[in-house]
């Protein structure tokens, strides 16, 4: 059902366009030559977000500040297990989704770990990542108040997602 649904509205979209006496070929070949455009301009910020991200969890850094932090979010009732998501989950959605498979193998995704971690997932978002891509798509070099309100935005929810599994589940 999802490939005719596909079809159809790739065929509805053409069929607009000759309706409108659009030239559609040519605005299809303009719209991509501005997505590759756009692509050349985010691919350095991506390519040093990967870089960073690499090395970060390579050199044991993710699990060294998460027992550094683990006393202070044990207050908040966040499970220490999920310290390294919190850490990650704004920088690389790839690397929160290796984190959250390694919480789910060692307490399993039913356990009040591994459903803290799966609201967290749910309610934050890889803030760098779509930082560099939105503001990198239009040339916005100075992000202002966007990081800090960002990753408030994230912690928030985290301390949430934990709040939320403590009071419903």
């Amino acid at each position: 059902m999802g490939n005719y649904i596909v079809i159809i509205s790739a065929a509805g979209i053409v069929l607009f366009g000759l309706i409108k006496r659009v030239p559609v070929f040519d605005t299809f070949i303009e719209g991509a030559l501005e997505g590759l455009q756009s692509a050349l301009k985010i691919m350095p910020a991506l390519t040093a977000l990967t870089l960073c991200v690499s090395m970060i969890k390579a050199s044991g850094c993710l699990d060294a500040a998460g027992q550094a932090l683990a006393p202070i979010i044990g207050a908040v009732n966040i499970p220490t297990e999920t310290v390294p998501l919190m850490l990650i989950r704004p920088v690389s959605g790839s690397g929160a989704l290796t984190v959250i498979q390694n919480i789910f193998k060692t307490t399993g995704p039913d356990s009040y770990a591994g459903r803290v971690a799966s609201v967290m997932m749910g309610s934050t978002e890889t803030t760098f990542y779509t930082i560099a891509v939105y503001f990198g798509s239009v040339g916005i070099k100075k992000t202002g108040y966007t990081v800090p309100a960002a990753l408030t935005a994230d912690l928030t929810g985290m301390i949430f997602a934990a709040l939320t599994v403590t009071f419903f589940m």
